[in-house]
């Protein structure tokens, strides 16, 4: 099948390159020329384990195409995916002019019957307004279609090949058939395609984002409560994880959640509740909660320099919001390095991936190094923001070595709080004992 994929951020070119991977013909659309360039030469813009290799292999095949000319990109399209920024606003509700402004354009150039699908995460009541800005401009047949997202960035490409289940929105039979020819390879192994009403689609994915994220600030408010109680919320955690209605996932405490869906999703499910005359309150509370937790750490470290930061160096490990992505929107470490700043202390820190996007961001206002272990350098402590791999089991040795103080802030609970008793050093993670 051909389609097109209008926008080559995080969600249109996972969801472009997947396509063309199960054999479809896929043009993906963009207005910014260098990106587009950049794209057709095999170069791709985006960090996410396993892209690369089936970008590079259906460009090489000929299955994806980018373009920054919208009529060329779509012509002869069956489906046409709405993959566009929905940034939100000072009030927290999505901004849908990009969308909508596509929506507009394509009015004017289709010339078939097309199925526009929402692909972006956007508010009930989107579709509608898709659909009405088209036929402003429209003369032939066309749907509209809503088909959330549900990739975790890092996982991307997995998720978007053997999805849990595939969440389309219509009540169109034409738009029905053609969906699901375009995702029956990806749903072989019977993970359900869950057809519903518009509106109910576009809710899932708030609904969803939103539900894990109140799993996350629950489990920080009761790391909260371990450390005054005494308990450990690591066996908190797997007690309660073994209960099948609960689950396991999303109980990981920390220093709060980030990203591009998280905390986007959670304040427009608020600012949507609003303006139907309902107060969320959970979900305020969620979002008050989760702001705090970002902070959790600063006061320990404050505490342990007897609330002198001036002056002091501290090495920070983990820039992105998670592992295995480059994505620094919202990311709890930048929250913590702010607080450190104007505290009046300096930072050194290390990311796999994810510098160059903090470079861009906040520019000299800290330093960085290629090597987790220079990141050490003169450094009173070491904070972990973000849980790679490659922080899990580091050269304890070299750290005592390299640090002017034994001292490591964990927000991730990464180590054992016997080995690290054993080894001497000043160790405090969520949720847990501290070791001094």
């Amino acid at each position: 099948m051909k389609i097109a994929v209008i926008g080559t951020g995080y969600v249109g070119l996972v969801t472009g390159t997947c396509f063309a991977e199960t054999g479809n013909d896929v043009t993906c659309v963009d207005i910014d020329q260098q990106k587009v360039d950049k794209l057709s030469a095999g170069e791709i813009t985006i960090y996410e384990p396993g892209l690369e290799k089936i970008f590079v292999r259906n460009l090489k095949e000929g299955r994806l195409h980018f373009t920054s000319n919208l009529k060329e990109g779509i012509k002869d399209a069956k489906i046409l995916f709405l993959a566009l920024p929905t940034p939100p606003g000072e009030d927290g509700s999505a901004d849908l002019r990009y969308v909508l402004g596509v929506a507009k354009d394509l009015g004017k150039i289709i010339e078939d019957y097309v199925v526009i699908v929402d692909k972006s995460t956007v508010p009930v009541g989107t579709a509608e307004k898709v659909f009405q800005a088209v036929t402003e401009n429209s003369k032939v047949d066309f749907d509209v279609v809503s088909n959330p997202e549900f990739l975790r960035e890092g996982v991307a490409v997995e998720d978007f090949m053997k999805p849990d289940r595939v969440v389309i929105g219509t009540n169109s039979d034409r738009a029905k058939k053609l969906m699901n020819e375009l995702y029956a390879p990806f749903v072989r192994s019977g993970n359900p395609l869950i057809y519903m009403d518009l509106r109910s689609a576009e809710l899932t994915k708030y609904a969803a984002n939103s539900f894990l994220a109140t799993k996350i600030s629950f489990m920080n408010e009761i790391a909260q409560l371990c450390e005054r109680l005494g308990a450990d919320v690591d066996m908190v955690r797997l007690g309660i994880g073994s209960d099948a209605r609960i689950g396991k996932r999303f109980l990981f405490p920390g220093i709060g959640y980030g990203g591009s869906c998280f905390p986007k999703d959670v304040q427009a499910l608020v600012k949507s509740s609003s303006e139907v005359g309902y107060e969320f309150q959970i979900l305020n509370a969620v979002m008050e909660v989760n702001e705090a937790q970002k902070m959790h750490l600063v006061p320990k470290i404050k505490a342990f320099f007897d609330g002198k930061l001036a002056g002091k160096h501290i090495a920070l490990w983990g820039l992105a919001f998670k592992p295995n992505t480059d994505d620094i929107r919202e990311a709890p470490a930048l929250s913590v390095i702010d607080a450190l700043l104007q505290a009046g202390a300096t930072v050194t820190a290390f990311d796999p991936e994810a510098m160059n996007n903090v470079k861009q961001a906040i520019g000299d206002k800290i330093k960085y190094t290629e090597n987790q272990y220079d990141a050490l350098e003169n450094a009173d402590a070491l904070i972990i923001a973000t849980e790679w791999n490659e922080f899990r089991t580091p050269d304890f040795n070299k750290i005592g070595e390299m640090l002017s103080t034994k001292a490591i802030f964990d927000g991730r609970n990464l180590f054992d709080l016997v080995s690290m008793q054993e080894l001497g050093f000043h160790y405090e993670s969520v949720g847990r004992s501290s070791i001094i």
